[in-house]
């Protein structure tokens, strides 16, 4: 059966669908979600123990074993699970310069509070630092993230930007360090309404023991795998001798083995149970959202998007959109500049230098964003 551009939308909203569209003529042409972008690092923790469960990890090679099923443990909340809520992937809600977003995890089963921090430190090009922290475990994760796309026959190709930085205070008191970089994405079935993500190429988990390759692989014509992925974990140059290499593969949004290795034929990963969702949290001592928080900012966006009143999403989208071009125009008059929160940005990040240099990483510097450790006082 032959599909039809925007089959994938209700037929009783595509009329306003399309008017929707060419308001938006400046994103890819498919629905907007109603969330904003600056929720997006929430995924990096909808399994929350498994994230405090790092710290609990007696050597350098079950912590490394611990951090890398915790990431591959994200990649179904960042890259699929909007498909499965909402139909289709969604193009989220574009931040403003400044936007910001406050959630936390509850401590459960003695795992540990865990907080989330998001600030939209850049517009031009859109740029998003966060940092998640479970205090009372010693794990914190802090990071930056950008996308520049293309288009390559139908489909969106997606190079994400930026690279986070996961840290562990061990019991000696010294910290472990764990540099991460982004898979590059691939967003196809656009021309139907129906569009949905995959990863591709490789992405990489460095420390100073260990170098993990992760290697994104689709479904071809004609075999292999929607979501499937091969990560090589080899010990890190030194430490050939006292570490062992493993191999493990499976489907990214499912389950996952060891295929080599000691550990051979033991299941890695499972997110096919439930995910926890952050609460979101406001940023005032009263415990209220201000102006810039995402959920207070886009809250009559996201309704009309909700409810398919997409005429009252353009209208209050313009409203944010042309208050924000005013504000620009005059920093610019005044000779000033949006001061940034929570983040202080440098050119160079060591971190990444030192650590991208066992895997070879390109390019061999980033800049950072540097958390100024100002979480928002608690309620």
């Amino acid at each position: 059966m032959t599909e039809q551009a925007g089959e994938a939308v209700p037929p009783a909203q595509r009329s306003s669908w399309a008017s929707f569209l060419k308001s938006i003529a400046s994103c890819p042409p498919f629905i907007l979600s109603p969330v904003s972008l600056t929720e997006f690092p929430a995924y990096w923790c909808e399994h929350p123990e498994l994230f405090s469960a790092i710290a609990d990890q007696n050597s350098e090679e079950q912590r490394t074993l611990a951090v890398v099923k915790w990431f591959i443990s994200t990649l179904k909340g960042q890259y699929t699970s909007r498909n499965e809520s909402m139909g289709s992937e969604k193009k989220p809600l574009n931040p403003v310069l400044g936007e910001l977003f406050y959630g936390k995890w509850p401590d459960l089963n003695g795992r540990g509070e865990t907080e989330l921090l998001v600030e939209q430190v850049s517009h031009h090009p859109p740029i998003t630092a966060y940092a998640i922290e479970n205090k009372s475990k010693g794990v914190k994760l802090v990071g930056h993230n950008a996308q520049k796309t293309s288009f390559s026959g139908g489909s969106i190709i997606v190079k994400q930007l930026g690279h986070a930085t996961l840290t562990v205070k061990l019991p000696s008191g010294d910290v472990a360090e764990y540099l991460i970089t982004l898979p590059r994405l691939r967003i196809d079935g656009l021309w139907y309404g129906a569009p949905y993500i995959e990863l591709s190429e490789t992405s990489w988990i460095v420390s100073k023991s260990y170098v993990c390759s992760v290697e994104y692989k689709g479904k071809g014509y004609f075999s292999g795998k929607t979501h499937s992925f091969k990560a090589t974990l080899n010990p890190a140059p030194g430490f050939g001798g006292s570490l062992g290499s493993h191999v493990v593969e499976g489907t990214w949004h499912t389950t996952s083995k060891f295929t080599s290795g000691p550990k051979t034929g033991l299941e890695f990963h499972n997110v096919t149970g439930p995910k926890e969702e952050v609460t979101a949290i406001g940023g005032h001592t009263s415990g209220e959202m201000g102006e810039f928080e995402t959920r207070q900012l886009w809250k009559l966006v996201a309704k009309g998007i909700r409810e398919g009143d997409f005429d009252m999403a353009s209208r209050e989208k313009s409203k944010i959109e042309n208050d924000q071009r005013q504000r620009r125009k005059d920093e610019l008059a005044a000779g000033t500049k949006w001061p940034l929160k929570h983040f202080v940005h440098v050119d160079s990040d060591p971190t990444y230098e030192r650590l991208g240099k066992l895997g070879k990483i390109s390019p061999a510097t980033e800049d950072m964003y540097v958390f100024q450790e100002n979480w928002p006082p608690v309620a």
